[in-house]
């Protein structure tokens, strides 16, 4: 499950990723510095595993991990090819949801591709040409579609008309994402993958000063978000890369207590990516290693345990499950046993987000 940081250039991209990845991607100050996309592994922050690890003391730690995309900026015209617009849409469209990055700070020192800040501006110009490009997308599915309707298939006709519905919705320059749509009508979406239809989150990078509180720009887009039941989180880009290079937890800490902010903004994001990209975690937690498990939200036991194995899912026969709290508060497997709170599930028991597990199975 990848997240993908889209943008105008020069608003911040490859900065942010470098604080959320240990990679360094190049970042200057002109357009097209990114090329190829970057791509990183970052670990998702939870203080959960921490205070497993520090009840069971195991021999090693394995954190949650979302790979994150670092896309090149896109122009007015992408759509059409311009820039390098055909790469990065398709950079896009491989990806399961967006970051899109606002610039929300003023420098003179930093050229805007348009000559000043506007996020909301800035925003529009994206979306314009994610909805062209679904536009060309849908004609060509449309065409597909109404051939097959053409013989009197009803599913096919009813097909037709929600897409033309799309049509009409994308035309009014509105992403695909804010449209209603049945069970069948998301699969049908799902299938075609829509850019507009990704899930996003806008991050707005602020200058130093904003980064506690944000600044007039955030408060107009977390209006414009608040339309489109979207999350918005601010952050000092340029801030966090100079957090990122200090040596210790408590240089970093330190930093961040004068600032008067209780943790990183890219450790909010990552959580908030995490959850964007509908994924959860469960841990499991043994003297040789405590490990938090990424799984899609509503995976069964069986599906949960075929992460680790693909046998585990074959062969299941039940999942022994202690509830994070539970564990927490008992302090160890065995207290928890004796105060009767582990449970035994069965496969058709949906896995909750912080679950510490067992599995049982045989193959």
């Amino acid at each position: 499950m990848k997240c993908g940081i889209v943008g105008l250039p020069n608003v911040g991209k490859s900065t942010l990723f470098n604080c959320l990845s240990s990679a360094k991607a190049q970042s200057a100050n002109f357009p097209f510095c990114t090329i190829e996309p970057n791509i990183g592994m970052v670990i998702v922050p939870d203080p959960r595993l921490t205070k497993l690890e520090e009840l069971v003391n195991p021999q090693r730690v394995q954190p949650a991990t979302v790979e994150i995309v670092d896309i090149a900026g896109l122009v007015k015209g992408a759509s059409k090819g311009e820039g390098l617009g055909n790469q990065f849409l398709g950079n896009i469209r491989e990806c399961n949801a967006i970051m899109h990055v606002l610039r929300c700070f003023e420098n003179e020192n930093i050229t805007h591709v348009d000559g000043t800040v506007n996020p909301l501006r800035d925003k529009d110009t994206i979306d314009t040409e994610l909805q062209f490009k679904d536009l060309d997308t849908l004609e060509k599915r449309l065409d597909k579609h109404r051939k097959a309707a053409r013989t009197g298939n009803k599913e096919e006709q009813k097909n037709v008309e929600f897409l033309e519905g799309v049509e009409k919705h994308l035309l009014a320059g509105k992403n695909i994402r804010s449209l209603s749509r049945s069970e069948d009508e998301d699969e049908l979406l799902a299938e075609i993958q829509f850019l507009t239809d990704k899930p996003v989150i806008y991050v707005c990078n602020v200058d130093e000063a904003s980064a506690k509180s944000g600044n007039q720009w955030v408060e107009l887009v977390q209006q414009m978000a608040k339309e489109e039941e979207a999350e918005v989180i601010h952050l000092a880009a340029a801030m966090e890369a100079d957090i990122s290079e200090l040596d210790s937890f408590e240089e970093r800490s330190m930093f961040l207590e004068d600032l008067g902010l209780e943790e990183a903004g890219v450790n909010r994001l990552i959580r908030k990516a995490y959850t964007l990209l509908n994924l959860q975690t469960y841990f499991t937690a043994g003297v040789k290693e405590v490990r938090a498990w990424t799984i899609k939200k509503g995976f069964t036991a069986p599906q949960a345990a075929g992460v680790i194995h693909t046998d585990f899912e074959k062969g299941f026969i039940r999942a022994e499950v202690i509830k994070y709290a539970d564990f927490e508060s008992f302090g160890s497997e065995a207290a928890v046993k004796e105060a009767g709170k582990l449970k035994v599930e069965g496969k058709e028991y949906v896995v909750q987000d912080g679950d510490v597990m067992h599995f049982r199975f045989n193959v």
